[in-house]
């Protein structure tokens, strides 16, 4: 018995050493151009909602019903919070599109988090993810007008958040005169970029480290579907169109305008077109 917990012992030593000299060395590529490895990640993720999910279970959520207090969430939520989690078919801001991680669209929280959890999550903000905590900015009854706008958020059209919000579709900033189309995009470029404009946020995408997020449908396979986004014949073009104007193509689709240019579409055409590349060489 003795011996076994000496050996256990010095295993957790050994194991901690090498730990502590692998975080030391510097190894570890904290660029936020590259994603954490798989096993950092969920690690990350998972300690993050265990974390909320424990803390909001002592919070008890007031009557959240209402016109008034759904109009001033939304009031506030523009003020404070579109530019990183954007809107139905509102794009985060630019600086919030590559930001590690990347800020889950409003859509998704709303859909998957309790009342509870993302008032806790607006309140005190969350570590080293950029999200800050508002409890000396609003009060506890501003941050559930918020929460109060945010469940409701999933089952907006786009139209009908234009009409609510009092604004614009946004316009496409895909003009007549295109970038000249003479490569085929940089697949291993294209990788990188889908997280750099946060595709990653609405999309689980084959080959690349990202939340289990399915706002958007998963992208895989894509080289063997027949369609883009059910509108468009499968084809680069076709595709590098979608990317750069989604609702020039498809007013209704909830996906925004991300700003994409026409070489980094490119490059994301050719990462998401080598997708299904083994399986259509087998048939």
């Amino acid at each position: 018995m003795v011996r076994a917990l000496s050996v256990i012992l010095v295993a957790g030593i050994v194991g901690l050493g090498a730990a502590v000299g692998y975080v030391y060395s510097g190894i570890y590529d904290v660029a936020a151009t590259r994603q954490h490895t798989p096993p950092v990640y969920w690690l990350l993720q998972t300690a993050l909602s265990r974390s909320v999910a424990v803390r909001a279970n002592h919070i008890e959520a007031p009557d959240l019903s209402g016109e008034e207090r759904f109009r001033s969430g939304m009031r506030r939520y523009r003020e404070h919070c579109v530019q990183c989690h954007g809107a139905p078919g509102v794009a985060p801001a630019q600086f919030a599109l590559g930001m590690t991680p990347v800020p889950p669209p409003i859509v998704q929280a709303g859909r998957e988090l309790s009342p509870e959890e993302i008032f806790w999550i607006v309140k005190h903000g969350l570590k080293m993810t950029g999200m800050p905590g508002w409890d000396l900015k609003l009060t506890d009854g501003q941050i559930w007008d918020i929460v109060a706008f945010a469940i409701n958020v999933p089952y907006l059209s786009p139209v009908q958040y234009y009409e609510l919000a009092g604004i614009e579709p946004p316009q496409s900033a895909v003009g007549e005169a295109e970038e000249p189309d003479e490569d085929s995009g940089d697949a291993a470029r294209g990788k990188v970029a889908l997280r750099q404009y946060g595709c990653i946020s609405c999309h689980t995408i084959e080959g690349v480290t990202g939340p289990d997020a399915w706002v958007g449908p998963p992208l895989r396979r894509m080289s063997a579907r027949k369609y883009i986004a059910g509108v468009l014949p499968n084809s680069r073009e076709n595709l590098v169109r979608w990317i750069r104007d989604p609702q020039g193509v498809d007013p209704l689709t909830a996906m925004p305008d991300l700003g994409v240019t026409a070489s980094h579409a490119r490059d994301i055409a050719a990462y998401l077109n080598s997708l299904g590349d083994e399986e259509r060489q087998e048939r």
